[in-house]
């Protein structure tokens, strides 16, 4: 049994070139660049402008690996010629973000609560935040796995404290985040 997600090619790009060597399939595009080390149970063709992954059946998992390493290269591929983009928004009385310029280059997001103090969160490398309004949070970048843990870290601030509650809504939540709010006790 092979894997469904595996058999399927990766079409490549204009502009995004692919170099496969040593085990590390390197990709370059007008964003960035990614690099994926192989597992030794998966083997990677380049060829026609399409990548093809294939699961060496010496290995157990090997169907499973190829469908995930599949996976992760036809996200680098659109990562460095697309990006990515995580939205995030800001519910309540007084909640407002503030994105600077750290020393190091990395961006810094100062957010303000409604606790006693700002909460600062500095983004990984390769990870930038904008904000177009005081309430709008943008995580953008070409690796996806980063952006989304980017985001999930800013949503979870304040050890999950900010998160939307139930009753009003307030709190740090995804811009396509649906909240069903509970309706309140009554007298």
């Amino acid at each position: 049994m092979s894997s469904r997600v595996a058999r399927k090619p990766i079409e490549i790009p204009s502009g995004v070139g692919v170099n496969i060597k040593d085990g590390v399939v390197a990709i370059k595009g007008a964003k960035g660049e990614l690099a994926h080390e192989l597992h030794q149970s998966v083997s990677v063709k380049f060829e026609d402008q399409q990548i093809l992954v294939a699961a060496n059946k010496d290995f157990a998992d090997a169907d499973a690996i190829a469908g995930t390493t599949r996976a992760i290269l036809n996200n680098n591929v659109k990562g460095v010629s697309e990006g990515f983009s995580k939205k995030l928004q800001l519910v309540g009385v007084g909640y407002r973000a503030q994105v600077a310029k750290g020393k190091d280059g990395r961006t810094v997001l100062n957010l303000t609560l409604g606790l006693s103090h700002p909460v600062v969160f500095i983004a990984p490398i390769g990870v930038e935040l904008t904000s177009a309004t005081v309430t709008e949070i943008e995580v953008t970048g070409v690796d996806k796995q980063l952006v989304g843990q980017a985001a999930a870290d800013i949503r979870g601030i304040c050890k999950g404290l900010r998160k939307p509650e139930p009753y009003k809504g307030k709190g740090i939540r995804y811009a396509d985040e649906v909240i069903v709010l509970k309706e309140t006790k009554k007298k």
